[in-house]
């Protein structure tokens, strides 16, 4: 049995100590050299003063490194646009055209009478009716022609009296009275809805069988993590058949599919945000806003805030915990309630000598059409290979331009010793003498420099006395001097 008392670490072995330190060394030598790696890819100035011939090349070089810093600044801000776009998930509102209709079999004018020959009277006779819904989705051309189609019909209606009828609850002057076929990649019915219900109104004989349901649920994606639908969940059409010989009212309930999903908010929720619908982020970005535009957030803890009356109402409490925003509107969400689309079965033979389908226009939502388009920018497994490759491209280039500085320093050292090759060594030794001196610290001895002479070349010259910035003492060479000293450890005595 183990005791509960703290434990010892097992001392570690020399070979691993050895191995720890050989990795620690490693490190330290890949760190070293990409300190020393060469990062600069603009050219120095005056090079094209040294280049024979070649002056245009270095102006062109130039040219082109502007060129790509304003094409890499103008790619950087895009990208960002287009994952910002897709990130919001921006959604858009278009119509959903719906079609009810139902032909009917086996009524009884449709019979021309019984066989009187025939000893079966019963089964194969049965009135039955058969109720066909099919949606598509209008592209903006149809929704362009529904509208003037619409504003023809309010004018040729101004003087007609409508009642009660709901505006869509008739047919479409501007369109077929058959559903149009289906076109290519267009979302279809069942992408915007999750479940259909019918319910049908008790008859006018009384009888209500459990036959009469209707429920459609739209199942799970299956296998998981599949992008496709089952075949039973991807469909523009649905239809389904019953049994009866009366004119029937049904109720259609379409409950909405979103993603993100909407919710209806509280009034008290709606009253201080201004949303009826709104998805979960929105409603908590919303309140976030209010609390901003109010000044309600506390100056000492900016995680709390506090309620003014219509907060109170929402949160229920004197003062709020930003962080749990999310908890606070939970239970002033509740689901969108199903659209209703009302229709009458018509089983009479008057209607079905010239049927007409009753015409629903139902507003939902869907997504961006630029943003299929935009999401291949952003998961381009070629982008990152392209980069590497970018960047190694870019160390060739810093190295080239390393080579190239070297080379004009060179050139500007041999330049100059060839004008005054006397004047030159003289002040390039005098030069190299005092900033030997500075750096190793024996230029401050009173007056005498690094050969022990004193004079002017010492530490006790005018340039020495002088102070401010451009003195001596605000050099790098003096900082670094003084950097020395500092660092030096006293001698034992």
């Amino acid at each position: 049995m183990m005791s509960a008392g703290p434990h010892h670490s097992v001392p570690m072995t020399q070979a691993q100590i050895n191995q720890q330190h050989h990795h620690q060394q490693q490190a330290n030598h890949l760190a070293k050299l990409r300190s020393r790696k060469p990062t600069d890819k603009n050219l120095p100035d005056g090079v094209e003063e040294t280049l024979v011939g070649e002056g245009d090349v270095a102006l062109a070089y130039k040219n082109l490194r502007d060129f790509e810093r304003r094409l890499d600044a103008t790619m950087t801000r895009k990208r960002l646009d287009i994952v910002d776009s897709v990130s919001r998930n921006a959604k858009r509102f278009k119509t959903l055209r719906i079609w009810i209709s139902n032909t009917v079999e086996d009524q009884f004018w449709q019979t021309s009478g019984l066989n009187i020959d025939g000893f079966d009277y019963a089964g194969n006779l049965e009135s039955s009716y058969r109720v066909k819904i099919e949606g598509r989705l209008l592209n903006d051309e149809d929704e362009t022609d529904r509208e003037e189609g619409e504003e023809e019909e309010s004018k040729a209606d101004q003087n007609e009296t409508q009642g009660d009828k709901m505006e869509t609850d008739s047919p479409s002057k501007t369109k077929p009275k058959a559903a149009p076929p289906k076109h290519g990649q267009r979302p279809r019915l069942s992408h915007f809805f999750k479940a259909l219900t019918v319910d049908f109104e008790r008859p006018r004989n009384g009888r209500q069988t459990v036959e009469t349901s209707v429920e459609w649920k739209k199942p799970d994606r299956t296998p998981a993590g599949s992008v496709n639908l089952p075949a039973m969940a991807d469909f523009d059409e649905i239809t389904f058949k019953r049994n009866g010989d009366e004119n029937t009212d049904i109720t259609i309930n379409l409950f909405r599919h979103e993603e993100p999903e909407r919710f209806e908010l509280s009034n008290e929720l709606a009253e201080v945000i201004d949303m009826r619908e709104a998805t979960r982020q929105e409603a908590v970005m919303a309140l976030w806003e209010y609390i901003k535009l109010m000044r309600l957030q506390e100056d000492e803890e900016k995680r709390n805030f506090r309620c003014d009356e219509l907060l109170k109402r929402v949160i229920g409490r004197e003062a709020g915990y930003i962080p749990h925003l999310n908890d606070y509107i939970t239970p002033h969400l509740k689901p969108l309630p199903p659209i209703k689309l009302a229709y009458t079965i018509r089983v009479d033979e008057e209607f079905h000598k010239n049927p007409q389908p009753t015409i629903y226009d139902v507003r939902v939502a869907v997504d961006d059409p630029l943003r299929s388009k935009l999401v291949p920018f952003i998961q381009n497994p070629q982008y990152a290979a392209m980069l590497k490759e970018v960047a190694v491209l870019d160390d060739q280039l810093a190295t080239l331009v390393q080579a190239v500085a070297q080379s004009k320093a060179k050139h500007t050292f041999l330049t100059s010793m060839a004008k005054d090759p006397v004047g030159f060594v003289r002040a390039w030794l005098s030069s190299q003498k005092r900033d030997l001196d500075v750096i190793m610290g024996e230029a401050t001895r009173g007056g005498t420099g690094g050969s022990g002479v004193a004079g002017e070349e010492g530490a006790a010259g005018d340039e020495w006395r002088k102070g401010g910035r451009g003195s001596v003492w605000n050099t790098p060479n003096a900082r670094e001097s003084v950097n020395v000293l500092l660092s030096k450890q006293p001698a034992p005595r």
